[in-house]
C-alpha cells in the first residue's frame, strides 16, 4: 500500500483533501465550553414541611426517606439534609446506572410514603441538574419590586423566545403573596382563629367553572367568578354576619399587604434594586456561541427598555473561555513554526514544509473524528492539541528521516522513499502501539478530576491516529516529489550548523557514548542516584503537591455567615463592611490598572449561601467582577487576601469566606467528613478538628455544618388540658396558622403565582407575653382559652441543620487555603498524622475521611496508577513479542521511571507545585520516551545481527539514531515552548502539564543516549544479549 501511495498520482492528495474537508464540515458542529462535561449520576428529593425543626425533619421524612431507597440497587450513597421546614435528600447513582429508570423507580419509592405527616407538601423528585452556567443579566430598575419583577418574567420569557437558550432563572425575588395579617384583639373578640379567617376567604374568593346551559340553539358556560387579587377588593370579604345585617369585612380585622413573602430574598447590583437572569446551557449548547445570542438580544432589549431600567451583565464565565482558546491557539500556531524551524535546521525547505504539513492535515481529521465520538472544543482538548504539536511529529520526523538517509546513498527517489519507510516501519508501528497503551490506559481515569484530565488522552489518540495514516499514505509520496525538486542553495548558516552537528554526532557523541560503555556501572549508580534524590525532593516536601493548580478567574466572593435568628438589619450592616472595603481596594488598585476600574460589579445578594446549605435573613453573599484577568494586573489571591485583611475580624458574622467564584474540576482544599450517632459527639470532634486547622497560617474561613439553629420554645399539653376539650393536633395547628402562616389561596396572574397568606399580626407575634395569652379556640361556641392554661413551655436550641450520610449523621469541616502561604496537603497530612489518631481515641464512635480536593485527587491518582500498570504490563508484552525477548523490553522501559527526574526537577526550578495535571505530563511523557528507546534498540540489534560486537552496535546505532532522537525530543519541547513561556495569567492551570512534558523529555532524552548503551554493556556482561539473522531483514 505504500508503494501505491507513493507511485500514484492523484490518491495522496485526494486523503490528504478529504481529511481536511471532513474537518472543514466538522468544525461547526464542535461545541466549545470551558470544561468537558460529563454525566454526573444524581438525583434529588425535597420534601417540604414547613415550620418544621431539623430534628422534626430528621425523624418524620429523613429516616422514612432513606428507609424507602434502601432497596434500590442503583444507588451508591444517600445524603439527607435536615434543614429547618425541609428534607433534602441526594441520591449518587452507581456510575452503569440507568438515570431515567432510576429517576422513575425513586419517585414511586418515595410517592408511596403513606406515614409522612399531613401538612407536607407534594414531594419533588428529580434529576440533579449541572448544566454550565454562562452569564449573569443584572436588571436595575427605580421602580417597586413588583414592577421590577413583572418585567425580569418578561425579560426572561423573551429571551427564550427570541435565542436558542432553554434554560434562564431568575434570582431577587421570593413567592408574591398578599399577606393578610389579623390583629389579636379581633381573634380574641370574634372567637375565631386565624385557619377561620383562611377558611372564609377560601370559600369566599373563588373562580369556578358551573357547568353548561344547553339551549335549542346553542350551549352556554356557567361560571362563577369573585376571585379578588386587589388588597383593596380583597378586604370586601365578609368574615362574619348576623341576622340583624351586621358584617365583619376582612378589612376591618386585618391588614392586607401586596409584598414578597421574605424580605431577605432580594440583590443589590452595584448599589441598586436589582434581578439576576442567570443563562445556563445544557449538554448539546456552544457556550461562546450561546453568549453572542444573549449579546445580540440585549443590545437589542436596551434600545427598547423602559426609563427607570438598566441592563448590564456580570459574572461572565464565558469570557474565560475565550481568553483560554485564543491563548492556546495563539501558543498553537506559535508551536508550529518552531517545530517547522527546528526541522529545518535539518532538512530542506521543502521536506521541512511536507513534514510539517502533516500537522493541519491530521488536524482536521482529528476534528472530524472528535466530532464523532462526542468530544468537544474546551480547554483539555485544545491542550491536547497542543501537545500534539510536538508528539506526532515523532513518526513523521523518523520517516522522513530514514528516507533521507537513503536518498543520501544515491537510490532512485521513489525507491528510496519505499525502502526508507520500510526500514522503520515496524519501530514506528511498535512505538505507535506502546503510545497508544500507554494513552489508553489513562483515557478512563475516575473522579471528577479525572474525567475532565481524561479527555486529552482520549484527544491525542485520535490525533495520533490520523497522524499515523497521514506519515504512511500521505507523507511519504510529497517526500518523494520534494527530493525531485531543486531546493535553494543552502545557507551558510545552515551548512556550518549542519557541520557542527555531524562533528558532534559523530566525535563528541561517540566519545561520550564510549565513555558510558567504560563506567557504566558508575554511569548508572549516578542516575539511580539523581532518580532517588529527585523522588525526594516530592516525598521531603520541597516540591509541595495540589490537586488541580488554582484558575485565575475574575470573580470574588465574600460568602457570609451570621448566627441563626439574626436580622436582616445586623446581615447588611455585615455586608456594607465588606462592600466597603472591596470599594477601598478597587481605589487603591484601578490607578495600576491603567487607569480602568479594577472592580467592574458589585453584587449583594441576601439569603443565600453556597456554602452554608441554607438560608434566611442570616446569611448572604457579595460577589465582586474584577477587570479580565488577561488585561489586569492584579492576581485575583492578591486582592482577596487583601480584603480579607481589611475587613478584619468581625464580632457578629459565624464566618467569611473569602474565595473565588466557581472554577474548575477540584473540591475544596480542606474538606474532612465526621460521621457518627450522637450529635454532641459529632460537635466536640469538629470543635476540635476546627481549632487544629485554625492554627496553620494561611487557613481561613474554618467552619463546620452543625451550627446552632434559632432559639426554640418546645410546647407539651399540661396534665388535665383534655377537661378543656384540648388536644395536641388542635393546639399545634392554631399555632401553626397564627405564627407560621395558613395559605388561603393561590392565584395564576399570567407567569407568576400569588398566594394570599394569612397569619397573626407581625406586631402581635413578636410579644413573648403574646404567646403566653394567645387564645386557642375551643368549640363551635367561639369559647377560648389562653395557651399557657393548657401547655407547658421549655427554652432549647438546636443545629440549624442534620446531614445524614448512608443512615449516618455527620459534620463536614471545611477551610480555604491560601496557596502563597500554605499546601493544602501538607495540613491534610498533618491532620492525618497528628490530630486523627487522637480523635480516634477520644471519639470511639467516629470515623473520619477526607473530601473536596483530596478525595478527588485520591480517586484520580488510584485509577492513573492502576491504568498505568496496566498500560505498562501492554507495553512489556508488545515489546516482547516484538524483540522476543524478556528482558529488553525492561531496558527500554527503564528510561520512564528515569523521565521523574526532569519533571520534578522542572518544577523546582520553574516554582511549580505538582498537581495533576503535571502527573498527566509525565505518563504522556512515557509514550513519548518509549519511542525513541525503542528505536535505538532496533538499530543496536540490527547492528549486531549484521556481526558487530555488542560494543560496536550500541556506539553505530547512538550515532545514527542521534539526528532523529534529537529532532524528536526537539521538536516535540518546541511544540510546547511558547505555552511554557506564556506570561498570560490564564495560561498558569497549563504550565504544570508541559513542565512536565518538556523538561521530562530533555532529561529522557540525554538518558536514552547514554543508558540503553549502558544497560547493552552491563546485559552483555552477564551474557543475557542474543540476536536472531532474522532482525536483518529490515535492512535496505
Amino acid at each position: 500500500m505504500i508503494g501505491f501511495f507513493v507511485r500514484h498520482p492523484t490518491a495522496t492528495t485526494l486523503l490528504m483533501l478529504a481529511f481536511i474537508v471532513l474537518g472543514i464540515k466538522a468544525l461547526p458542529e464542535l461545541k466549545r465550553e470551558t470544561f468537558p462535561e460529563f454525566s454526573k449520576n444524581y438525583i434529588s428529593a425535597q420534601v417540604v414541611l414547613p415550620g418544621a425543626s431539623p430534628q422534626d425533619v430528621e425523624e418524620n421524612l429523613c429516616l422514612r426517606m432513606e428507609d424507602a431507597v434502601d432497596s434500590l440497587g442503583s444507588i451508591s450513597e444517600t445524603k439527607c439534609d435536615a434543614l429547618e421546614g425541609v428534607a433534602r435528600m441526594t441520591l449518587k447513582l452507581e456510575d452503569n446506572a440507568d438515570l431515567g429508570r432510576s429517576l422513575v423507580d425513586v419517585q414511586t419509592k418515595i410517592s408511596a410514603i403513606k406515614d409522612f405527616p399531613a401538612e407536607i407538601e407534594p414531594p419533588i423528585v428529580e434529576e440533579l441538574d449541572f448544566n454550565e452556567r454562562i452569564i449573569d443579566i443584572a436588571v436595575t430598575a427605580s421602580t417597586s419590586k413588583p414592577e421590577l419583577k413583572a418585567y425580569a418574567e418578561d425579560l426572561k420569557r423573551r429571551l427564550k423566545l427570541d435565542t436558542s437558550i432553554s434554560q434562564v432563572d431568575i434570582a431577587g425575588f421570593s413567592q408574591h403573596q398578599l399577606l393578610v395579617e389579623v390583629s389579636l384583639g379581633a381573634i380574641k373578640r370574634l372567637g375565631m382563629s386565624v385557619a377561620d379567617v383562611a377558611k372564609q376567604i377560601e370559600q369566599q374568593n373563588v373562580q369556578l367553572p358551573s357547568g353548561t346551559v344547553e339551549t335549542a340553539a346553542k350551549n352556554i358556560l356557567i361560571r362563577f367568578d369573585q376571585r379578588e387579587v386587589e388588597p383593596e377588593r380583597l378586604g370586601n370579604i365578609v368574615i362574619r354576619s348576623n341576622a340583624q345585617g351586621g358584617v365583619v369585612r376582612l378589612r376591618d380585622i386585618a391588614t392586607i399587604t401586596d409584598r414578597f413573602e421574605l424580605d431577605e430574598e432580594s440583590i443589590r447590583f452595584d448599589g441598586e434594586q436589582a434581578a439576576i437572569l442567570t443563562v445556563f446551557k445544557n449538554k448539546s449548547q456552544d457556550s461562546l456561541r450561546l453568549k453572542e445570542e444573549v449579546i445580540g438580544f440585549l443590545e437589542a432589549e436596551k434600545l427598547r427598555t423602559p426609563n427607570g431600567i438598566n441592563i448590564s451583565t456580570s459574572n461572565d464565565l464565558s469570557s474565560l473561555l475565550w481568553d483560554r482558546l485564543t491563548m492556546l491557539i495563539k501558543n498553537g500556531w506559535q508551536g508550529v513554526v518552531l517545530v517547522f524551524l527546528c526541522m529545518w535546521l535539518f532538512f530542506s525547505l521543502r521536506y521541512s514544509f511536507w513534514v510539517a504539513m502533516g500537522l493541519p492535515v491530521a488536524f482536521m481529521g482529528s476534528l472530524f473524528f472528535m466530532a464523532q465520538v462526542g468530544l468537544t472544543i474546551n480547554i483539555m482538548t485544545l491542550v491536547a492539541f497542543l501537545m500534539a504539536i510536538g508528539i506526532m511529529m515523532d513518526d513523521a520526523i523518523v520517516i522522513a528521516e530514514s528516507i533521507a538517509a537513503h536518498i543520501e546513498r544515491g537510490m532512485n527517489k521513489a525507491d528510496a522513499v519505499i525502502q526508507g519507510v520500510k526500514r522503520v516501519l515496524p519501530g514506528v508501528v511498535s512505538s505507535f502501539l506502546t503510545t497508544v497503551f500507554i494513552f489508553s490506559s489513562i483515557a478512563f481515569m475516575e473522579g471528577d478530576m479525572g474525567k475532565v484530565l481524561r479527555v486529552i488522552p482520549q484527544t491525542l489518540l485520535l490525533i495520533l491516529t490520523v497522524s499515523l495514516v497521514e506519515a504512511f499514505l500521505i507523507l511519504p509520496n510529497h517526500l518523494a516529489h520534494a527530493a525531485k525538486g531543486k531546493d535553494r542553495q543552502t545557507s551558510r548558516f545552515k551548512q556550518k550548523f549542519n557541520q557542527k552537528f555531524e562533528h558532534f554526532r559523530t566525535v563528541q557523541l561517540v566519545a561520550a557514548v564510549e565513555w558510558v560503555i567504560n563506567w557504566r556501572y558508575v554511569f548508572m549508580g549516578s542516575v539511580i542516584s539523581l532518580l532517588l534524590v529527585s523522588v525526594s525532593l516530592a516525598a521531603g516536601g520541597v516540591v509541595k503537591f495540589v490537586g488541580f493548580p488554582e484558575l485565575d478567574g475574575d470573580v470574588a466572593e465574600a460568602r457570609i455567615i451570621l448566627p441563626p435568628g439574626s436580622t436582616l438589619e445586623q446581615t447588611e450592616q455585615v455586608v456594607n463592611r465588606v462592600v466597603n472595603v472591596a470599594k477601598a481596594l478597587d481605589e487603591k488598585y484601578s490607578q495600576k490598572e491603567d487607569n480602568q476600574r479594577l472592580i467592574q460589579h458589585i453584587t449583594e445578594r441576601f439569603n443565600f449561601n453556597a456554602d452554608a446549605g441554607e438560608s434566611g435573613a442570616h446569611v448572604a453573599t457579595v460577589k465582586i467582577d474584577l477587570l479580565s484577568a488577561e488585561i489586569r494586573h492584579t492576581l485575583i489571591n492578591t486582592f482577596i487576601r487583601e480584603w480579607q485583611q481589611g475587613v478584619g475580624e468581625m464580632v457578629d458574622p459565624i464566618a467569611i469566606v473569602y474565595k473565588q467564584g466557581a472554577m474548575g474540576p477540584a473540591g475544596r482544599a480542606i474538606e474532612i467528613r465526621v460521621r457518627g450517632d450522637n450529635l454532641d459527639e459529632l460537635k466536640a470532634a469538629s470543635i476540635e478538628v476546627q481549632q487544629y486547622l485554625q492554627g496553620f497560617n494561611g487557613v481561613s474561613g474554618v467552619m463546620d455544618s452543625m451550627r446552632p439553629g434559632k432559639a426554640e420554645i418546645l410546647m407539651t399539653l399540661k396534665p388535665g388540658a383534655e377537661a378543656f376539650g384540648v388536644n395536641g393536633m388542635m393546639l399545634a395547628s392554631q399555632l401553626r396558622g397564627a405564627y407560621f402562616h395558613q395559605t388561603a389561596d393561590t392565584i395564576q396572574v399570567g407567569p407568576e403565582s400569588i398566594q394570599i397568606d394569612v397569619q397573626l399580626d407581625k406586631a402581635d407575634a413578636a410579644k413573648l407575653e403574646n404567646l403566653a395569652n394567645f387564645p386557642i379556640t375551643i368549640g363551635s361556641a367561639g369559647e377560648q382559652v389562653p395557651l399557657s392554661a393548657v401547655a407547658d413551655f421549655k427554652w432549647q436550641r438546636n443545629y440549624v441543620k442534620i446531614s445524614r450520610l448512608d443512615g449516618m449523621r455527620f459534620v463536614t469541616i471545611t477551610g480555604e487555603v491560601d496557596t502563597h502561604l500554605a499546601n493544602a496537603s501538607e495540613i491534610n497530612k498533618a491532620f492525618r498524622d497528628e490530630l486523627l489518631p487522637e480523635l480516634k481515641e477520644r471519639y470511639p464512635g467516629i470515623r473520619v475521611s477526607y473530601e473536596g480536593e483530596v478525595k478527588e485527587s485520591a480517586t484520580t491518582q488510584n485509577s492513573m496508577a492502576s491504568g498505568f500498570i496496566v498500560g505498562l504490563l501492554a507495553v512489556f508484552a508488545i515489546l516482547s513479542l516484538q524483540f522476543k525477548s524478556y528482558i529488553e523490553p525492561l531496558v527500554v522501559m527503564a528510561v520512564i521511571p528515569l523521565g521523574l527526574i526532569g519533571v520534578l526537577w522542572g518544577h523546582l526550578l520553574l516554582g511549580y507545585s505538582m498537581s495533576m495535571p503535571s502527573i498527566l505530563g509525565f505518563v504522556a511523557l512515557a509514550g513519548v520516551v518509549v519511542n525513541d528507546s525503542i528505536l535505538l534498540v532496533q538499530y543496536i540489534r540490527y547492528h549486531v545481527a549484521e556481526g558487530q560486537s555488542v560494543h560496536d552496535a550500541v556506539v553505530s546505532a547512538s550515532r545514527e539514531r542521534f539526528r532523529a532522537v534529537f529532532i524528536t525530543s526537539l521538536t516535540t519541547a518546541a511544540g510546547m515552548l511558547p505555552l511554557l513561556l506564556e506570561t498570560s495569567i490564564q495560561a498558569q492551570v497549563l504550565q504544570p502539564l508541559v513542565v512536565s512534558m518538556v523538561f521530562g523529555i530533555f532529561a529522557s532524552t540525554a538518558l536514552v543516549l547514554f543508558m540503553v548503551p549502558a544497560c547493552y554493556a552491563i546485559l552483555e556482561d552477564f551474557g543475557k544479549v542474543s540476536f536472531s539473522n532474522k532482525d536483518k531483514q529490515i535492512q535496505a
